[in-house]
């Protein structure tokens, strides 16, 4: 009997589990590590975050479904991994810990969430955050706050984005800024705020994956740039790319741009996301040996199959150094998906400005390319234990996959950009020019949008 334990039940670590449990739960054991005994849904928390969805209507418990699987839940904590020994070790309720033997793992974690790493920035401090549920109810309650004063005639300034020159899930805050205009207007209020992007994307719509062009489509014909630039301009909102905010002050925040200068931009309730990295977990053997540079990088990412190291002009003619199977070159019986797995480099072009400063959007892996990843891991995890062998394989840069993007939680008036895009990472070897089969890569906004993931949510 084999025994598969997975550290997650994100969308990541949620699809493999699944997948897991209905190819090999009849005879082998699989056990899920996970936080909380709850999924949730995080797509919907910019609908709490405007107050438009019940908090309560965001997650369901996991055991019920696993009971189907034969998948064992344990809510708990995983704080080490040793891969010697082949064990997880997670923390349970009462604060005591437990130990988990494992033939294969899978490390589908997601983010920390490093707000420590800008000065003011989070929950607690003087930003808001939308990453989790908890941090969606307290944006929705200081949002609420703000419109009362605008109900009560006062000017209020919404500053929405990324917090830090390396932050990714610019999508994320896309959707918030949408939401807000919407719901702004559906009171009335919206002649009261000023609504201001600012993100360290190297243009608007760049979104961490180079943006996107419609160039193949005559009746679309455009990119992502012009395509967002149209919405911000049709919503008012004012907007500034190439900042990598240094710090969050009670009313403002301080940046520098790509060409060195520095600022600062005003606000009265400001949503930033923060800069992701991996989740520590101690990696050692039995004897004490620390081992973590053998499986995560710096940042705590899981190194997987990919090529690392190389310099960035190089890494994108080069979509082969992109990982395939998501497998731990040392450990072979561990792997990664979702944000958990380190990426060989970034997706847009990188930047450091004259101060040294790197102000990059880190490449995206959540949402719909999680969840393929998380399917191949467990493909592949299912076909080592019956056949002793890999079979199947996807890199991002032939992954496709599609984001629909709310504008609007309304099923009558209101609205989502759907972003289809092919492959994931640009593959110019396949895709001469823009790296994109444009013929599958498009970007489109309407009414069915929002029906489309109102669906999502409901069917999840």
């Amino acid at each position: 009997m084999a025994r598969i334990v997975v550290i997650g039940a994100g969308f990541a670590g949620q699809t493999a589990a699944l997948y897991l449990g209905k190819r090999l739960g009849r005879k082998h054991e699989i056990t899920v590590i996970n936080s909380s005994d709850q999924f949730y849904f995080i797509p919907s928390y910019v609908w709490v975050g405007t107050g438009r969805m019940d908090p309560k209507k965001t997650h369901f418990p996991l055991k019920p479904v696993y009971d189907r699987f034969r998948i064992r839940l344990h809510a708990g904590r995983a704080t080490a991994v040793n891969p010697v020994q082949q064990t997880v070790s997670a923390l349970c309720e009462d604060g005591s810990e437990t130990h988990f033997g494992y033939d294969y793992l899978l490390i589908a974690t997601g983010p920390k969430l490093n707000f420590e790493a800008t000065p003011g920035l989070g929950p607690g401090r003087n930003s808001l955050s939308i990453c989790t549920l908890g941090h969606a109810t307290e944006a929705r309650d200081a949002y609420l706050e703000k419109v009362e004063r605008m109900e009560r005639g006062e000017r209020q300034r919404f500053l929405i984005g990324t917090g830090h020159p390396l932050a990714t899930c610019q999508g994320a805050a896309f959707e918030y800024i949408s939401n807000i205009h919407k719901d702004l207007v559906r009171r009335g209020l919206r002649d009261k705020a000023d609504l201001h992007w600012l993100s360290n994307e190297a243009d608007l719509g760049d979104f961490g994956i180079r943006g996107i062009s419609n160039e193949g489509k005559a009746e679309l014909s455009g990119n992502s740039r012009e395509f967002i630039e149209a919405v911000f301009n049709d919503m008012g909102i004012s907007w500034e790319v190439q900042r990598g905010v240094t710090a969050v002050d009670r009313d403002r925040v301080e940046w520098e741009a790509y060409d060195g200068s520095k600022g600062e931009t005003a606000f009265d309730f400001a949503m930033l996301i923060p800069q992701f990295t991996g989740v520590p977990l101690k990696v050692e053997d039995t004897a004490g040996n620390n081992l973590h540079d053998r499986l995560m990088n710096p940042a705590h990412f899981i190194k997987v199959d990919g090529i690392y190291g190389l310099p960035y002009d190089q890494l994108e003619d080069m979509p082969e150094a992109w990982p395939a199977v998501y497998q731990n070159p040392d450990y072979r019986n561990i792997f990664a998906a979702g944000i958990a797995f380190a990426p060989p480099g970034p997706i847009s072009v990188p930047h450091t400005n004259p101060n040294g400063m790197s102000i990059t959007a880190t490449p995206p892996r959540t949402g719909m390319v999680s969840g393929i990843i998380g399917r191949v891991v467990a493909l592949n995890i299912a076909d080592l234990v019956e056949k002793g062998r890999m079979t199947h394989q996807e890199r991002m840069s032939e992954m496709a996959a599609a984001c629909i993007a709310s504008m609007g939680d309304s099923l009558w008036d209101g609205g989502a950009a759907t972003i289809m895009i092919h492959p994931v990472v640009p593959n110019r070897k396949k895709y001469p020019g823009s790296g994109r089969d444009e013929f599958v890569t498009h970007m489109e906004m309407g009414l069915a949008g929002a029906w489309m993931k109102r669906m999502i949510h409901t069917t999840s």
